[in-house]
This record gives structure tokens, sequence and C-alpha cells, in this order.
């Protein structure tokens, strides 16, 4: 048997095997109209190619839970009902291929309000369909952006309860799993590290202080999600910042990290989604395959918290080695799924493992 393709059961929900789909933004919601951040035939077809590829948990990319939480005008939402209704149609579909349906619900905090990336993906300001971010405090992410609006604390409970909102939003649409975005310099992320969280209040400061927003949105979600469906949490395991001996600005560390996975483990999150960067621009990363998978390795060994490895993960040996040394419980994929959607399918074939039949697709398999 391929440990790749070994059921994984997390709390009451069983996922049928361990090549999941990282979740990718696709800039192609509406941006604006009666059907703003709701999903498309494009989000359809995305995902359900991935489906039908074998990919065991399709995340959804960042889903915003406010309206001025999307990254971009065409990002998606999960704040209205229309948004809700229109994702039923997906995770209906990804359901009768043998795949898990998940979401990721995110806030982009200060680097909210920006182009998509193909048309350069420049902040838009409130005069060019966009709108001013808020942050934990008011520091822009990056030369040309726009100085975000700091947070006081009734903005920062209406933002959890926004999290709240969409989790029970995401159930009601057909969701099994909900992940907490916490990476990659959006709002969570803003908060945990001292680079982007300059705040003196009970939210700022100290480690206990910058945890306390991203607990209180966990505590939030887990208290109206079901008892037995996970919710996993995406960290930055490091801002790149410390690792890096010129570089003398502070930042969110791997240390802080297994720090905040025990945390997180005891309340309530059940996977942690191990990714790093995003909060520091001009940060020094060695890539490479696998690249990021020490980090996660790290919080399994030091904390249990069972936990997914992502970056340069490409080749199912590879994928394998990763799961059978036990450096993580599964593994997800994106550019890889962008360019071979039925990924998983191939690697099952190669690994010795039964690929997932789509009895449409019989003939070729």
């Amino acid at each position: 048997m391929s440990a790749l393709f070994e059921p994984l059961t997390l709390r009451g929900l069983t996922i049928p095997n361990r090549a999941w789909m990282a979740p990718m933004c696709q800039y192609s919601a509406a941006a604006d109209g009666p059907d703003q951040g709701a999903p498309t035939d494009w989000h359809l077809a995305h995902q359900a190619a991935r489906a039908v590829g074998g990919a065991g948990l399709i995340l959804t990319e960042a889903t915003a839970v406010t309206a001025e939480g999307r990254i971009s005008p065409a990002d998606l939402g999960l704040y209205n009902d229309r948004q809700q209704a229109a994702f039923t149609r997906i995770t209906r579909f990804l359901r009768e291929q043998g795949a898990v349906p998940g979401i990721q619900l995110a806030h982009a905090g200060r680097k909210a309000s920006t182009d998509a990336p193909w048309r350069g993906g420049r902040p838009l300001g409130p005069g060019e369909g966009g709108w001013r971010p808020v942050a934990p405090s008011p520091v822009p992410f990056a030369q040309g952006h726009q100085v975000p609006a700091e947070l006081d604390t009734a903005g920062i409970r209406r933002i959890v309860a926004g999290f709240a909102a969409a989790a029970r939003r995401a159930l009601a649409a057909g969701f099994q799993v909900v992940e907490i975005h916490g990476a990659h310099g959006y709002l969570i992320n803003e908060f945990l590290s001292p680079h982007s969280n300059h705040r003196t209040d009970a939210y700022g400061g100290a480690y206990e202080n910058r945890v306390r927003f991203p607990l209180e949105v966990v505590d939030a979600v887990r208290a109206v999600w079901p008892e037995d469906l996970p919710v996993l949490f995406r960290v930055s395991a490091t801002d790149w910042l410390t690792e890096n001996p010129e570089d003398d600005r502070d930042g969110w560390t791997a240390d802080d990290t297994v720090r905040f996975a025990k945390e997180l483990l005891a309340h309530g999150v059940d996977l942690l989604d191990t990714s790093t960067g995003g909060n520091a621009p001009g940060a020094r990363i060695p890539t490479g395959p696998g690249y990021q998978v020490p980090f996660a390795a790290r919080v399994r060994a030091e904390t249990g918290l069972p936990v997914a490895a992502v970056g340069e993960i490409t080749d199912a040996r590879q994928a394998e080695k990763i799961i059978a040394s036990g450096r993580a419980d599964a593994v997800l994929l994106g550019r890889e799924l962008l360019r071979t959607p039925y990924w998983p399918n191939l690697a099952a074939r190669e690994l010795g493992a039964e690929p997932r039949r789509a009895v449409q697709y019989l003939r070729a398999l």
C-alpha cells in the first residue's frame, strides 16, 4: 500500500488519500454587482478537473469573510446568500467524484485591494474599484501600497464574527473542511508577526498578545463548525527574516510556529497547513524541491499536531517519501496540479495504488 494513498481520518471525516489540492486564487469572481465574490463556471471547471483527477481534498482558494477582506475585486467571498448558493453546485460535484470539498476562509488585511496578477497586481485605490485596506497597524505592505486603517477593537470583533458567519455559510454550502488562512502576509499573519504588528494594546507587543486575534478567530470558527468535522489552519512558519543574518528586521520564526501549533491544537485545530513567507517584501527565500517540508516535519515531531506539507512537491516518489517517512500527514499540490490536473491518478498508478476511476473515463485507465 502506498502511504500517499492511504486514507486520513480527521475527527469523523475520512479523506480518501493524502494528495490534496492547495488553495490557489483564480481572480475570476464577479468584481461587482449582485454576484460580487460568487464562484463562476471557471471555479467549477477548475475544481472539478482536480476532483476527477483524484485529489483527496480540494481546498477552495482564499475566500474573504468580508468585502474589504478580498485580495482583489475579483476574489471570492462568503458573506452573502448569493455567494453561498453559488458554492453548492461545486461542493455537490466534488463529493459525487469522491473528493472532499474544503474552503479556505481569509481576510487579506493590508494586502487587500490589488489588481489581478496578470494585470500587474498593483494596489487599487477607491477610485479604481478598490477600497482602503485594514490592518493591525497603519503600516503599508510595501512601497506604493496604501497605508491601511488601523483596526480598533470593535473592528477586530466584527472580523472575528465574519469568520464565524462565513464558516456557518460554508457548512450550509456543503463544505466538509474549513481552513483558516493565517499565512502569506494576510490579516491573521499580520497580527502574528512583529514585522507588521506594531500595536501597544492587548493585540500587539508580546507574543501572547499577537496570537490573541488568531486564536479568537479559531475559537469562533470551531464554535460553529460541527464537532465531527475538521478545522485546518494555514500558517507561514517563518517570515524568512531571522533566518537571514543580513536582515535585521524582526519577524515570525519557526520557534514561534511550534509554540503556536501547540496552542492551535489545544483550541481544536486538527491539522496545520505549513507554508512560509509572504509578509515581508524582499525577504530572501531559499526555494527548492520540498523546501518547506522541514518546517512541517518539525511541528509534527514537537507537537503531535498533524501537518500538511507544501512547496515544490512535484514528483510522486518525492511525495510518497514525505508521507512514508513521517514528515507530514498529507501533501498539498499547487502549481503541479495547475499543470497536471490528473497528477494524483498518475501518481497512484506509478506507486501501485488504485487511481480514482470516473466511469466516463474508464477506457483511458
